[in-house]
């Protein structure tokens, strides 16, 4: 079965491409689509009792390739087929070619590899594709502006790859193996001075895969590029970037005690305060959700280095929500860049009067993601708060303040009234129910918080009434201070936003930073 359900994507994508009746090929892709959803929900049910193993041509494991589903791996490709079937229905109405098609079911099949596969070199050979066709899809409209970004985004990942492909080298020189499971019993067993090295190269293109500080520059880039689809913008963000978060976890298990979580503790605070810093001096629409998503990838990895089963399981639930509002606000951003010609944020006002649908979606996806009370990233922040240090604790609650801020800044579009004169374009049927229908489950993932974390990840956790009314005031608080902190430092552009929006890396910058976030790597092992 998981063979199949890798290599079906893969046989669709090739059949699309060849297929010459275009307005066949969006309901194929649809049917096809909700098949692959009902496939994955198989799939997440059987591992709820076992661990779905294929070996691939009656090898052993260490020999062969081995696709494992557990129930880490399943949620995986359930959020990934989801995000696609969304990203598919806001197409619908679109000018799309065969190639279009054929490229997103050819990286939903190597992404759908990258959550099922146990082997070091598959990953090494599913990402380096994968690069290859995000980088087409990002340069799809062959803008100038998206040429230099997708080559930037190619260039960077090609660059990193290298760190990969010889840390994994060197793990095979000490272990014997390229088998992630056979891997970490046989590092269990050696002294953790021998796994430094590769360690630190393995964990340095999992950074630049997560976005985080220094390596992060490539995101705003291949995210908020304009000749990329907003389709193709929603998966990047609210997808694609999970599958560095997803190789994290892995890594971090197989290593076991040579990982320091410490150390991507301080990074991950680090990076969430870099990336509110630069979507707040942002004024391009796509720039801002860009440099957010960055914010909560730090938010994230600050959770997933608590050593606190809730924090950690929180932070896994924040995937799924980010995922789910970020694709729904990207996808919304897309429908009003047709509508008012522009990206930028001070000459769009009024997008609630001019599409209610889109508004609403939008405002859902906002609260989902600020931690509002009865929306999603409620749920996950406060299990993300609920057993950690006081320093912890006010270090997120400024994270999230920033947060605030950021969409305080953003939700300024939807008020107000339009005056450029430009006529305004109503986005059609499939792409206002698609992503209004990511905002309602934005919603109905913090109304349903606990059951669906007890039915995703079997944990079976309580929200504490008095803590979550404490958790109210916390936000209650924080938006009275980050609407007056807006008013008095932002919102009259401050020369200071100007500063920090020219803040970027070159290319020469991005490697550079490589070799330096590898040797704070090496630094922090010898330490701690």
């Amino acid at each position: 079965m998981l063979t199949y359900l890798v290599l079906a994507p893969f046989f669709l994508g090739i059949f699309l491409y060849f297929f010459f009746f275009t307005k066949i090929t969006r309901f194929i892709a649809i049917a096809a689509q909700i098949g692959m959803c009902i496939a994955a929900c198989y799939l997440f049910f059987l591992t709820r009792e076992n661990i779905i193993i294929t070996n691939i041509g009656n090898y052993e494991s260490v020999l062969g390739i081995t696709l494992i589903a557990d129930t880490l791996a399943s949620v995986f490709v359930l959020l990934s087929v989801f995000i696609f079937l969304v990203a598919i229905i806001y197409s619908f109405h679109e000018d799309n070619s065969r190639l279009f098609w054929f490229l997103l079911f050819l990286w939903q099949g190597l992404l759908l590899g990258v959550f099922l596969t146990r082997d070091f070199f598959n990953v090494f050979v599913l990402i380096e594709v994968a690069t290859v066709v995000v980088a087409i899809l990002i340069m799809y409209k062959r803008g100038t502006r998206s040429m230099y970004d997708g080559m930037i985004y190619l260039m960077a990942n090609i660059v990193v790859m290298q760190f990969y492909l010889f840390g994994i080298g060197y793990m095979y020189k000490i272990t014997g193996v390229l088998d992630m499971d056979t891997a970490m019993y046989r590092i269990a067993m050696l002294d953790r001075s021998y796994f430094f090295l590769p360690y630190a190269l393995v964990m340095t293109f999992v950074a630049l895969k997560c976005a985080l500080l220094p390596l992060y520059s490539w995101l705003p880039k291949a995210h908020g590029t304009p000749g990329a689809p907003s389709s193709v913008s929603a998966i990047l963000s609210g997808l694609h970037i999970k599958s560095g978060l997803y190789l994290f976890l892995r890594f971090q298990e197989v290593f076991g005690n040579v990982a320091v979580t410490e150390f991507f503790l301080a990074v991950g605070i680090i990076t969430a305060i870099a990336g509110i810093l630069k979507a707040i001096a942002q004024t391009d629409i796509k720039l801002i959700l860009a440099y957010s998503t960055i914010s909560q990838i730090g938010l994230i990895m600050i959770g997933f280095n608590i050593h606190d089963p809730y924090a950690q399981t929180g932070s896994l639930y924040h995937v799924i929500i980010h995922a789910v509002a970020k694709a729904a606000l990207f996808l919304s951003a897309g429908m009003i860049i047709n509508m008012y010609k522009t990206r930028d944020t001070n000459k769009i006002r009024g997008v609630l009067r001019q599409s209610p649908m889109v508004g609403i979606a939008t405002i859902m996806a906002s609260l989902g993601l600020i931690g509002a009370p009865l929306f999603g990233g409620s749920i996950s922040k406060y299990f993300m708060m609920t057993n950690v240090s006081l320093p912890t604790i006010s270090i997120m609650i400024a994270i999230n303040l920033g947060s605030i801020l950021v969409f305080i800044k953003y939700t300024r579009i939807l008020f107000g009234e339009h005056k450029t004169g430009v006529a305004i374009e109503k986005p059609d049927g499939c792409q206002r129910v698609s992503t209004f229908a990511l905002g309602v489950l934005c919603f109905a993932l913090g109304i349903l918080g606990t059951t669906v974390i007890d039915l995703l990840f079997g944990v079976p956790l309580d929200v504490s009434v008095a803590g979550y009314i404490e958790k109210i005031l916390f936000f209650s608080g924080s938006l009275f201070v980050g609407y007056w902190i807006f008013r008095l430092f932002i919102k009259s552009h401050a020369p200071w936003l100007e500063k920090i929006r020219k803040i970027d890396l070159s290319f020469r910058a991005m490697c550079v930073s490589m070799g330096v976030f590898f040797a704070m790597i090496l630094i922090s092992l010898s330490i701690l």
